[in-house]
């Protein structure tokens, strides 16, 4: 794989931030400096700074992320996660949820594991509390467990449920960038609050708005095990 996307797997640093290391000439590879997008194997001997590729330890949080938070590890971006958490370790966001939402979203710095719960193949389940702006009837329950036309796009089957009059829970296979949102408009209704309550096996049962808990190694074990 490319370095800086095996630094970034490997928990030491940010794709970013790993092409900035590698055009200041920190990186060896086999005795030879790195350059930028270069492709190398475990085997090889990489060094940073001549020294070998730190051992960091793996981090696995669940965050119940509040609204007006964004998504991204870009610290150039106002109101970002990293900076929200101001945690001490390199940890990046797994996928996104959008800056209007609030809910679960898995923090980590081990990039192998967010590649397999990211990628979109493996039909893995995000569960949501969605509320609208009106009252709905099955006309509106139907087309959004069975597909909705979102510009092109036609959305997977999903599961749908009523909770009340305005507000259900959806389980979405698929990721598409404001998709819930996207799909009650296409329906003629807007979305007003959206909170993701599970990924997977992880649930923010017990974690409050904007707080965060390191996942306990059973379900650690049970999420490596689904993916």
């Amino acid at each position: 794989m490319r370095i800086n996307k095996l630094l970034s797997n490997l928990g030491f640093c940010s794709r970013k931030e790993a092409n900035r290391i590698i055009e200041e000439g920190r990186i060896t590879v086999n005795g030879i400096k790195c350059i930028p997008g270069q492709w190398v194997e475990l085997e090889d001997n990489i060094l940073i700074d001549g020294e070998p590729i730190p051992v960091t330890e793996k981090v696995y949080i669940a965050l119940n992320k509040p609204v007006g938070i964004t998504c991204t590890a870009a610290k150039e971006i106002k109101d970002n996660i990293i900076d929200f958490m101001n945690y001490d370790k390199y940890i990046f966001p797994v996928g996104r949820l959008d800056k209007e939402s609030q809910g679960l979203i898995l923090m980590t710095n081990d990039g192998e594991l967010a590649n397999k719960i990211l990628e979109s193949d493996n039909m893995h389940e995000k569960e949501y509390v969605v509320t609208v702006d009106r009252s709905y009837d099955d006309q509106f329950l139907g087309p959004m467990a069975s597909g909705v036309d979102i510009g092109g796009v036609i959305t997977r089957e999903c599961t749908v449920k009523r909770i009340s009059e305005d507000t259900f829970s959806i389980v979405l296979t698929q990721g598409l960038n404001r998709q819930i949102r996207r799909m009650s408009r296409a329906l003629g209704y807007t979305v007003i609050k959206l909170i993701r309550i599970r990924i997977l096996n992880i649930n923010i049962n017990g974690i409050k708005n904007g707080e965060w808990r390191y996942l306990a190694e059973d379900e650690l074990q049970a999420l490596k095990s689904i993916i």
